[in-house]
């Protein structure tokens, strides 16, 4: 078998040639076509990791939050601070000295309960009323007694009494 010698023709040497040069170029628009495509694609990967790590960021503090939220309602409230009022304290003309003592004085008797279930107060609010009303406080040699009006139980606690005077000292 004989190959014919297609080499020497001018011809030929033109559609060989031609043959190469369009596949070199064809491989070029190849490469530029997968790069530039690759490009694209790695890109948005790129913005899809950070977008997922963004999302399981936020899930993890959401997570984090639902957590703590659950551990505070399961602790009991309790009672952080006592703010006592005292209503009459213009009709008796104490001043602000007086009224402070006797604040302190109240507060005195009631600060064991500042830390203590909220609950726990409020089922024994009457002897929480008994106790401040069986008791005479005395400041200046007057001793005041106190009616307890309202009692608000929370975070906060709120007593509101109104203040009588007795002469005896």
């Amino acid at each position: 078998m004989h190959i014919p010698p297609y080499h020497k023709k001018a011809t030929w040497q033109r559609f060989f040639i031609g043959t190469v040069i369009g596949a070199i170029l064809s491989y070029g628009v190849y490469l530029y076509i997968y790069g530039s495509l690759y490009e694209q694609l790695l890109e948005e990967n790129l913005e899809l990791e950070a977008e997922v790590t963004e999302l399981e960021r936020q899930n993890e503090a959401l997570t984090q939050d639902k957590e703590d939220l659950d551990e505070q309602t399961q602790q009991p409230i309790t009672v952080e601070t006592i703010e006592i009022n005292i209503t009459n304290d213009e009709e008796l003309r104490l001043d602000r000295l007086i009224v402070h003592q006797l604040e302190d004085l109240i507060n005195e008797e009631i600060n064991h309960l500042i830390g203590e279930n909220v609950t726990m107060i409020d089922d024994s609010s009457q002897l929480l009323r008994s106790s401040i009303e069986n008791k005479g406080f005395t400041v200046d040699d007057f001793t005041y007694y106190f009616e307890v009006t309202q009692l608000t139980v929370s975070r906060n606690m709120i007593l509101t009494v109104e203040a009588t005077l007795s002469n005896e000292p």
